[in-house]
């Protein structure tokens, strides 16, 4: 028959203690979803539904109690909720200025193709006229400001 390991109650009121804190302080370590549920409570403290219901059962109402009075929401979350909405702003903001330079850009480039061409003509008309004398390209002297 094999002996059953004795259960430490303080450590494991300890751990229930810890999780809701880290819980209700937005800091979770184990739970994915940083809920305000009895279920992260339990992922987050490592223990069993049965361990905490059955002997830690006050320590549960406790962080039930804790998370009514918090209005269900840790204040780690309510800040990262408002600075989400400002971001979001900023970023409906960038993303027009971003469209109106990229139109601007669009614009340019079709401007600097056609002046391109244009310049290219000018040249292909000066070279078929014949009558124009190229100046010397003025030389650059060393030692000259």
């Amino acid at each position: 028959m094999t002996s059953r390991r004795s259960r430490d109650l303080e450590a494991e009121r300890a751990a229930l203690r810890t999780a809701a804190d880290r819980l209700l302080a937005g800091t979770p370590l184990r739970s994915t979803s940083g809920r305000l549920t009895v279920s992260e409570l339990l992922r987050e403290s490592s223990l069993r539904r049965d361990v905490a219901y059955g002997d830690h059962k006050d320590l549960v109402e406790e962080f039930q109690a804790r998370v009514k009075a918090q209005n269900a929401t840790p204040a780690a979350m309510q800040e990262l909720a408002e600075n989400y909405g400002e971001v979001k702003e900023k970023l409906v903001a960038i993303t027009k200025a971003l469209a109106k330079e990229r139109a601007v850009s669009a614009a340019l480039r079709r401007i600097v193709a056609e002046l391109d061409l244009e310049l290219l003509q000018a040249r292909e008309e000066l070279e078929q006229s014949g009558n124009v004398t190229r100046l010397p390209s003025p030389r650059w002297r060393a030692g000259r400001d």
